[in-house]
Parts: C-alpha cells; structure tokens; sequence
C-alpha cells in the first residue's frame, strides 16, 4: 500500500489509507467507547438548549441501542427538510440519520458516512427496523463506509446534496479543509452545510493536538473559530453563521490540566453554498409555512423571523435566503419600495458570525 500524506491519509493512486489519527479515533469510537457513559469528559454530550416538540417525537421512535451509541455535541435539525436529500458527514450509530429521515419524509433521503465498522454496524442493523417503524414502504436511509474527508473516494457524487449535517464529527478529521471543500463539492447549489461541533478560544498546543484521550473526546482537533471562518471562505462558502454556543465543561481534573487555561465551546454554525453576496439591504418577510416553525423562524443567532413582519436583512443574508431552499419561504421587497416605520432591524453583537464573546 503507497505510503499515506501526513495531512489527510490520501495517496497518490486516488486511494485514501488511513492516517495516525485515523487508527487512533477508529479505535476510540470502536473499541473504548461502548455506551456515551465511557466519555471522559462533556464535550460530546447533548446540548443545553431546548428540543423542538417535533424533534423529541422523532427521537423517541429510535431504537435505544442506536441512542445509546449517539456521541453528538449539538442538535443538527435545521429547517426546510421535506423532500430533501441529505448526508450526515460522521454519521456513527445513525441517531441523527434516523431522525432526520422522518422530517425529510418517504420522498427525502438521508445517507451517513462514517470510517468507524463497528458503528456501521449497528446503523444498518436497524435499517428495517425503521422503515417499518416509521411506516414507509422502503427505507430511505443508507449507511457509506469511507472519510469525510475523501467523499468522491467513498462514491459520492459531486452537486448531488442539498443539505449536510455533521454532529461533532469534523473536528475528529486531521484535514479540516479537506473535509470543507469535498462538502462544498457535494453539494448542490444553494445548498447548505449545517453542523455542530467543538472550538477553541485560539490555536491549540502541539501536545494537545498529540494527545490520543483528548482528541477521540473531540478537544484535541478542535478548530480555533477563527480558522473555521477562513477555510470555510478559501472553499467557496459564504462566511460561517453562528446558529447557537454553549460553553462546555470538561468536568475530569487530569484532562483540564493537560488543557490549562485553554476554553471550549459546541457550537452550530451554517454555511451555504450561494452566489458571493452583494452589499445592498433586502426587505424580507417570513411566509410560516416551514413545518415546525408556524410562528417564527430562528435562523441564526442574529435574525429571527416572525410570520408577516417586515424584516431588513444584510446582503449575505439575503443572498443566502434567495439562493437557498428558503426561497419559497419568504416574500422578498422589490427594490426601491419605500422600507415604511414598521421594518424591524434586528441588533448586530460582536462576534454574531463567529461564536461566543466569552470565549474569544
């Protein structure tokens, strides 16, 4: 077998051998890790903020062992998935693909990929079991073995996605960009990266990154933000927008004091896949018809939508919501109607498109 690159594991043949980093979270997620009781710390448990009624009725039809495996940092449901095709880079024990396959409903399709067979594994063994719990005809899940990092290697057509979601999955990758640009390559346009996972207050030390328990716990490959933003941009995507960020504690003494003074957060972020943005203003108003937002759409930590109200919205996100499947969802102001004293303008923070104040 041709020896691998250091970065990402690719030979030069077009196969993708496994790296150090590879081997060493194969074996975590495979080997130690047999039930979310055997984490060493709490980066990879749910997250604080609430679950959507309709959320919580979907997860409750999925089988226990499949939650038992689940090793998430964030909740990954965005919104708009009737009909969609998505993919869930990491997919693990399947959790997350299960539950989106019932709010992407028998004509959507949800399709996970992981390197990890034990995990595989137990997301096909159920396969049956939820299409028939859901009542469908037949299932419209499929489980890929293969790098999140080498998504053409594993068989996954380019423009072929409208949506991915990740679930603390990418900061396991040793090639963060890699993993950015196979996305941005499979997906189609308009479409959309949506996911949860671990970042640093800044650059992390080489014996952090080095260190096999801190890594497989999703710290030791964890992204400064900062980063995040600029490879996401290099790629093509437009920039990152913060969704939601929770401080995370790592609660295990020998581990926090390997990590110092050195913060952490989950967050969920959102990037699209649109035409460069413009600097001009949009007037948008949200329609209410997506399912499970009847009232209001939060969209980001910055805009949150409520049905019929005028809203005046930057460039990027109006590029974004009129180059997505978000279209349909909105009535866009023509240009050069008068705004009127009734458009809500809503308040910029610092660090809305990049992540938590207190962790900078």
């Amino acid at each position: 077998m041709a020896e691998c690159k250091k970065e990402h594991g690719e030979c030069g043949n077009g196969c993708f051998v496994d790296s150090v980093i590879h081997v060493d979270v194969k074996d975590y997620y495979g080997k130690t890790l047999k039930t979310r009781s055997d984490l060493k710390s709490n980066a990879c448990l749910a997250p604080a903020q609430p679950i959507p009624a309709f959320v919580l009725k979907a997860l409750k039809k999925i089988h226990p062992e499949v939650t038992s495996k689940y090793y998430g940092c964030g909740l990954v449901v965005p919104e708009c998935l009737e009909g969609c095709k998505l993919l869930d880079l990491g997919s693990g024990s399947g959790r997350d693909c299960y539950m989106l396959s019932q709010l992407v409903g028998e004509k959507g399709h949800v399709t996970g990929i992981d390197m990890t067979e034990d995990q595989l594994e137990v997301a096909r063994k159920y396969v049956d079991h939820h299409t028939q719990e859901f009542g469908y005809e037949k299932p419209n899940v499929d489980f890929v073995q293969g790098y999140i990092e080498a998504l053409k290697e594993a068989g996954l057509q380019e423009n072929s996605f409208d949506i991915i979601i990740s679930n603390c999955v990418v900061n396991l990758s040793p090639d963060k960009r890699k993993v950015l640009s196979d996305a941005y390559r499979v997906l189609k346009d308009g479409g959309e990266l949506y996911f949860s996972d671990v970042y640093s207050s800044r650059k992390l030390s080489d014996e952090i990154k080095n260190h096999k328990v801190l890594w497989g716990e999703c710290l030791g490959g964890a992204l400064w933000w900062g980063d995040l933003v600029r490879l996401a941009q290099e790629v093509g995507f437009s920039p990152p927008r913060l969704v939601t960020a929770n401080v995370i504690t790592v609660d295990n003494m020998e581990l926090e004091a390997i990590l110092g003074d050195y913060q952490f957060v989950s967050a969920t972020y959102r990037l699209f896949k649109v035409p460069k943005i413009s600097n001009k203003a949009s007037l948008v108003i949200y329609n209410g018809n997506i399912t499970g937002f009847g009232e209001s759409l939060e969209f980001d930590a910055q805009y949150t939508f409520k049905v019929d109200e005028v809203v005046e919205v930057d460039g990027e996100v109006a590029s974004i919501l009129s180059h997505s499947r978000f279209a349909e969802e909105f009535t866009f102001q023509p240009p050069g109607v008068p705004a009127g004293c009734g458009v809500k303008k809503p308040k910029v923070c610092a660090n809305t498109r990049t992540i938590a104040p207190n962790v900078s």
